[in-house]
């Protein structure tokens, strides 16, 4: 909950700030409507999440499955991109906002005024050695800082409303105020709800803490070690949800009462760092620099969720795609990578917290949304269509609010945009790259494959690339007298026909389970899936040798057709010219000629 929390309960050195500037007087309205909408909306949400992906891979795994082939992949990606800019902007903007917590406060030196890119790319640094060391050092972080942080806000809070107490009379000026601009409660309320969108940054977190289920313990459950992560993930995520509930509406009431709204603008004293003036105010500087260098280090901090995010999807999905190196699936280097990426965006936005806002609430915001289309779409499915229209309320208020926030800072798209290209530029260069990889995790024969194989190890192995079509024996007799014609046997060979469909041609890799069948009283053929035929049968050829300690022969006839067409059906569809592809993952796969599997083309 604290490495998830970093990121969700470190907004409130900031979000106090932001609804005082965004609702003024309707403040704490505002905030209780983003409170409902916390409890109400994204827990229930992200509670179904849990049930529907406790594998950790989130809504965006619920929507994978929706849509076949590549339409299901591009969506993917382009959620990814969302996500991205949701997870990487919540590293850099939080380590920005920590740096203008150390240069604002009054006993830092002036000198490091103007220097605020630098202390944030020095705190990036920090973030990314805690995960080089190790990923369990990072939740020992998490879990000290998260204690220390809400010990002291309590604090603060709690005599902060020690003087409101002292001085009543703040929450009759409020009230009157309320009144006197917005009229009657009803229109009270309207106008909190019409500007509540500008509050979503406190409902960060819900998507990171679905993230990283996997490393919840369900163990000791006695349902069984998956159904005890769903229901730790469920209480990590309502814990955490009714903690930064209580902390968001009391610390939007204070700062409210005891904070001139002058103070809140660009330059003022409480803009961005509320509760900050308050503990410095009321507490003393010592105690306000012992609170400024706690958001200080939970701010720094956030971005451990994010990173924690971005280093349990990254891998879920683009190496599966084959749309990333496959060193992407170690967490060192995939660390470095996404530190320098960061590095990137802070120089870009030159550390500008406010800068940075729009592009993390659109991310946020895509994915409330998204993954309320999944489960109002899982529970439709189920028949279960009072939950249906529940979640599909509560969906429309998410589209709402994104498409509000799209409108009030279009940047925020314009950024996401930014990281969407990014991924499918780098995501299908990648794929190109290792598209003559033989991307069978593994091959399994059934015992009447491996039979045939066994037999034909005693002489020569030959195999003939079939199309799947009519298993008659007259279709697999002439084939065989083909054969024997196109390459000169001295007699009809003694073969074994290997036919592949083709089942998504967008996944990349996976296991391929061979089976065995006899036609007729002769023909032996193995059948296959794949996502690619010459990649699965060079994946095949090299089986057969490492089984059999054989060199096999395989043998094609030509595709008809123009070479480039048939490259690009090759690409999209698994299917194309194979032998040449087929050779030419086996010549990669196998340098030395002596071991490679023989081709054969007539």
């Amino acid at each position: 909950m604290c490495l998830t929390g970093v990121d969700y309960f470190s907004t409130l050195g900031y979000q106090p700030g932001i609804a005082a500037v965004a609702a003024g007087v309707l403040s704490p309205v505002a905030t209780l409507v983003l409170v409902a909408l916390t409890l109400f909306g994204a827990l229930p949400v992200y509670r179904r999440v849990a049930e529907e992906s406790p594998h950790g891979q989130g809504s965006i795994a619920m929507l994978e499955r929706l849509l076949p082939n590549w339409a299901g992949k591009l969506f993917v990606l382009v959620l990814l991109g969302f996500a991205a800019t949701d997870f990487m902007i919540t590293i850099t903007l939080s380590a920005a906002d920590a740096t203008a917590h150390v240069v604002e406060n009054p006993h830092v030196p002036a000198v490091l005024h103007g220097h605020e890119v630098l202390i944030t790319l020095g705190l990036l640094v920090l973030l990314a050695a805690v995960f080089l060391r190790g990923f369990t050092e990072a939740i020992g972080v998490a879990v000290a800082l998260v204690v220390v942080y809400l010990a002291l806000n309590v604090v603060v809070i709690a005599v902060a409303f020690a003087h409101v107490l002292g001085q009543p009379h703040v929450v009759g000026d409020w009230s009157r105020a309320m009144t006197a601009q917005h009229g009657s409660p009803v229109m009270i309320v309207a106008v909190a709800v019409l500007v509540f969108p500008k509050l979503a940054l406190g409902m960060s977190g819900f998507e990171t803490g679905v993230a990283v289920m996997e490393h919840v313990d369900g163990s000791r459950d006695s349902r069984g070690e998956l159904a005890g992560r769903i229901r730790g993930t469920k209480r990590l995520l309502t814990t955490a949800a009714l903690v930064m509930s209580v902390f968001l509406v009391t610390s939007s009431l204070v700062t409210t009462w005891l904070i001139a709204p002058r103070d809140f603008a660009d330059g003022g004293p409480a803009n961005g760092r509320a509760l900050a003036l308050l503990a410095h105010r009321y507490l003393g500087d010592v105690f306000g620099s012992a609170y400024d260098l706690s958001t200080i280090a939970i701010l720094w901090f956030a971005g451990a969720s994010a990173m924690a995010g971005l280093l349990n999807l990254i891998p879920r999905y683009l190496p599966r795609y084959g749309m990333a190196p496959v060193w992407a699936n170690a967490v060192r280097p995939l660390v470095l990578v996404l530190t320098a990426i960061a590095f990137g965006v802070t120089v870009m936005f030159r550390a500008d917290v406010n800068a940075q806002g729009g592009a993390y609430a659109t991310g946020v915001l895509v994915l409330f949304t998204s993954a309320g289309v999944a489960v109002t779409i899982a529970a439709r499915r189920r028949r279960q269509h009072r939950l249906m229209t529940a979640f599909a309320v509560i969906t429309v208020v998410f589209a709402y609010t994104t498409a509000d926030n799209v409108m009030e800072r279009p940047d925020g798209v314009r950024i996401g945009g930014f990281f969407i290209l990014a991924i499918l530029v780098v995501s299908f260069a990648s794929r190109l790259r290792r598209v003559f990889e033989p991307r069978a995790t593994e091959v399994h024969l059934d015992p009447t494959a491996q039979i045939f194989v066994r037999d034909c190890a005693r002489r020569t192995i030959r195999l003939v690339a079939h199309e799947p079509g009519p298993d008659t024996h007259a279709e697999y007799a002439d084939k065989v007298r083909q054969v024997r014609r196109d390459h000169d046997l001295p007699t009809d060979p003694d073969v074994i026909f290997v036919e592949v469909t083709v089942t998504d041609p967008s996944d990349f890799e996976g296991r391929v389970d061979v089976t065995g069948v006899v036609v007729g009283d002769r023909h032996r053929v193995m059948r296959l899936e794949a996502s690619s035929v010459p990649n699965a049968l060079a994946a095949l050829l090299l089986e057969i040798r490492d089984r059999t300690g054989v060199i096999p022969h395989v043998y094609f006839e030509w595709t008809e057709g123009n070479p480039v067409a048939q490259l690009l059906r090759f690409l999209v569809l698994g299917l194309g010219e194979v032998a040449p592809v087929t050779r030419e993952v086996l010549r990669r796969a196998e340098p030395d000629r002596e071991r490679r599997p023989h081709v054969h083309v007539g």
